[in-house]
């Protein structure tokens, strides 16, 4: 062989090693660093809040829940305001709320609406969900107040 070949070997080896090199300290520093959460808009943070003056949506329960109140785990005093659709919890950037929990799955849990009450049901999770004490199996009805926990996460519907 030429001259010429073996130093273009040695250089291309030397190139697709440091591109081995780079690519397992891109891996190491998700590893370390986790996964980014992205906000997603105004409404999660601070939801607005309803007035007397304004009429409830067609089909509300006098008393139905009308938030999502995270109270203890790294996500406390996260508020998502209720509606017409459930909202999936999880670590998954593709839930409604985003856990930030090693015991959480992906898609952990789901709350959702089903004639004028809120129900929640595990979505075949690891570590499993919560109801006031007792692990969710099935759907099971949720008033509000009643702790479900989710991980580390404890969250409420409240009114």
């Amino acid at each position: 062989m030429s001259e010429l070949v073996v130093t273009l070997l040695r250089v291309g080896f030397l190139i697709l090693l440091w591109l081995f090199v780079l690519a397992a300290l891109n891996v190491l520093r998700k590893d370390v660093f986790g996964t980014r959460v992205t906000a997603r808009g105004p409404g999660l943070r601070r939801p607005a809040r309803r007035t007397t003056a304004e009429p409830r949506p067609a089909g509300a329960a006098r008393n139905a829940p009308t938030r999502l109140v995270v109270t203890q785990g790294p996500l406390a005093g996260t508020t998502i305001p209720l509606g017409p659709s459930a909202v999936l919890v999880g670590r998954s950037p593709g839930c409604t709320l985003v856990l930030d929990d090693d015991y959480s799955s992906n898609r952990h849990a789901r709350f959702f609406p089903k004639d004028g009450t809120w129900w929640v049901e595990d979505l075949g999770s690891t570590n499993g969900t919560v109801v006031a004490g007792d692990r969710v199996t099935q759907p099971v009805q949720v008033s509000p107040g009643t702790p479900v926990r989710i991980g580390q996460t404890l969250i409420e519907l409240r009114r």
